[in-house]
């Protein structure tokens, strides 16, 4: 097959820029707004006129679309012999991060309406929902100072889905797909053969890992029930061998379901904490022609590191420029690691942290 285009270029106001010095394109799936930077020399001194702090971009490499959105930064410095230019910005989910949500109250919305109501307004039409089935909200109400962003989190989780952008500028809700197969397989032999890593690198931690957690919620009374108090669940992970406990408590968490789901998720994001896989790769394709993306499976051997098996891609980085050769740096986790369950917020209470899921974890009802 032919050697695909790696030629990485921005395609700004009809023109196609891609003479650079150094280029950075970063994707991560739990951090929003995908980030990109590139900076080029000017000989002539001569600044490109529809190069503008606002202006749409598209970011290629190749004919392949890496990331639709718009420039954020300009930087030009001038010294003795040279003139350069710097230009870096995020995707779409830059304005969703940066703006308040449009204030709007809706009872029984389903989540495609909420979408609409908090993204439609600011720009973005191209959505998309990846999932089955749906719930609606018993009463959504943004209120001044809620970032779309949060609204937008907030209203997926409840769904026990996730919110990203695609490529061309799609914005999904949805979640990870571990029935695709690997795309590719990294090797690292201590014989060389067959090696196709540059460098592997194993993170393990205890920090911010935890054998059990405990969540405490309470329900408000009704007219026709009582409240509940003390409503309790706890988790254990059975791979963390020493007593580190958490006591967690969640005004949202109103029933032992909803206390279960928030205890997994928290214990599931602190195995996810745990372990990271750092592999940095020759180009920006897999040996198939295809764009390293997160949310692909990737199979990994490491005689060093005593590994075979399959991970799952968090995030990856395109970096190169002239003289510096092209790479890419990929942040893998572990399979099946990342799954979200349904979470509601009743509150206005703003929280961090993503959805994951309870792989090796031993659930323990005592509410």
């Amino acid at each position: 097959m032919p050697t695909p285009d790696n030629t990485v270029s921005l395609l700004i106001g009809g023109r196609v820029h891609s003479r650079w010095t150094r280029y950075e394109i970063d994707s991560d799936l739990l951090i929003p707004a995908d980030a990109w930077r590139v900076e080029l020399g000017l000989p002539e001194g001569k600044f490109p006129a529809a190069v503008k702090e606002g202006a749409q971009v598209q970011v290629r490499i190749g004919s392949d679309t890496v990331l639709t959105g718009r420039i954020d930064d300009i930087e030009d410095g001038v010294e003795k012999d040279s003139h350069t230019l710097s230009l870096s910005g995020r995707d779409g989910a830059a304005i969703l991060t940066d703006c308040s949500a449009p204030i709007f109250t809706a009872k029984q919305a389903t989540l495609a309406e909420v979408v609409a109501n908090v993204v439609k307004p600011l720009g973005l039409s191209k959505i998309r929902i990846d999932a089955a089935t749906t719930r609606s909200s018993d009463k959504v109400a943004v209120e001044p100072g809620d970032t779309a962003w949060d609204v937008l989190v907030h209203a997926a989780e409840a769904n026990g889905l996730w919110p990203w952008f695609e490529p061309d500028g799609t914005l999904v809700i949805g979640g990870p797909d571990y029935s695709k197969p690997p795309v590719a397989s990294l090797i690292m032999k201590r014989d060389g053969r067959g090696n196709n890593l540059i460098s592997l690198r194993r993170v393990r931690s205890m920090a911010e890992r935890y054998s059990e957690i405990t969540v405490l919620g309470q329900a408000h009374g009704t007219a026709v029930e009582g409240g509940k108090h003390a409503l309790k669940n706890t988790v254990r992970d059975t791979g963390v061998a020493v007593y580190r406990p958490r006591i967690v408590v969640d005004h949202d968490a109103e029933n032992t379901e909803i206390a279960r789901a928030r205890a997994r998720k928290l214990l599931s994001d602190s195995r996810l904490k745990g372990f990271t896989l750092i592999a940095k790769v020759s180009g920006h394709r897999t040996s198939d022609g295809q764009l390293w993306q997160p949310g692909q499976r990737i199979h990994v051997v490491s005689e060093p590191h005593e590994i075979d098996g399959v991970f799952f891609m968090m995030a990856r980085k395109f970096q190169g420029g002239r003289g510096l050769g092209r790479t890419t740096t990929l942040t893998l986790k572990e399979d099946r690691a990342w799954v979200l369950d349904a979470h509601p917020h009743n509150g206005r209470k703003k929280r961090k942290g993503h959805g994951k899921a309870d792989a090796g974890v031993e659930v323990v009802d005592v509410g």
